[in-house]
């Protein structure tokens, strides 16, 4: 089967991109396509796959599936970049539409000319705070922040919540010692989590910068995060580390996202989108 993608990444977390509006996919077998065109060394080489498709209830739709077939329910970077292919490839035609995730309806706004956009801004809405709706295993209605958590021979303290996706946060002195590749994927699996969870290490900065690195569920250590950044933020600012409703700089492995916490309690992320390869895949299934 010849199968028409396009790579793009947003500051290094890259996905394939199909298109159903111009080429009939079953969709049955959009988790072994995610395995196989994510690999590296027999397919393209990715952090996941993401299925462009028309939407009932927004102007475009998008399904994410990690590395490991999994299917995801938002992903920052992803809707900064299924923006981007949407409004290049005339599927909308204004520069402020919704996209549809199994998340949520999220409303993004593209900058640059029909061309080349090169910078997204997503509305992510307002996080979920209450343990039940992570979820996280406990009383549904109380919040996790700072709270004990055992791990292997670590102590640590997590604030968790949901935001596109379940996102355990934990703060740390130093980005450079974090335990991220010997916790994230004890972590990212433990049963506190039915659904599992991103996890994230924060090392605040300033009251306006901070540095974060991520494990993601079903696809591991990744340059960046966009859902997880904007966790992050939401997570400072539950913990006193920075204020509500300012613009907050994250640094992440691959580049920089500015993320807010606005007063109306929704969650803002602007940073870049970028086309890598476009091509054909053979796939041999």
């Amino acid at each position: 089967m010849k199968i028409p993608f396009t790579k793009m990444h947003g500051i290094g977390n890259s996905y394939i991109y199909i298109d159903t509006n111009t080429c009939e996919f079953d969709a049955s077998t959009f988790q072994q396509l995610a395995i196989d065109i994510s690999n590296v060394n027999t397919g393209i080489g990715s952090d996941g796959l993401i299925v462009i498709h028309p939407s009932d209830v927004a102007d475009v739709g998008m399904r994410i599936f990690n590395k490991d077939g999994s299917e995801g329910q938002s992903c920052g970077n992803g809707l900064r970049c299924t923006a981007k292919y949407a409004y290049e490839n005339h599927l909308v035609s204004s520069t402020v539409f919704q996209i549809e995730t199994k998340a949520a309806i999220v409303t993004v706004e593209v900058y640059g000319d029909r061309e080349c956009i090169d910078e997204v801004t997503v509305d992510l809405g307002p996080p979920l705070l209450n343990r039940g709706n992570i979820p996280m295993l406990g009383p549904d209605d109380n919040r996790v922040i700072a709270e004990e958590f055992q791990v292997a021979s670590h102590s640590l303290q997590v604030t968790a919540l949901f935001l596109g996706n379940p996102n355990a946060v934990f703060f740390v002195d130093s980005i450079e010692e974090a335990p991220l590749h010997e916790l994230g994927a004890i972590v990212t699996e433990d049963p506190r989590f039915p659904d599992r969870v991103n996890v994230g290490f924060v090392e605040i900065i300033s009251r306006k910068e901070m540095n974060y690195r991520v494990w993601e569920r079903g696809s591991g250590v990744t340059e960046a995060c966009g859902t997880g950044a904007s966790a992050a933020v939401v997570a400072a600012v539950l913990n006193g580390f920075i204020e509500k409703g300012i613009d907050v700089t994250v640094h992440l492995s691959g580049g920089d996202l500015c993320i807010k916490w606005a007063d109306d309690d929704h969650v803002w992320m602007t940073g870049p989108a970028e086309t890598t390869i476009q091509g054909v895949f053979h796939w041999n299934r």
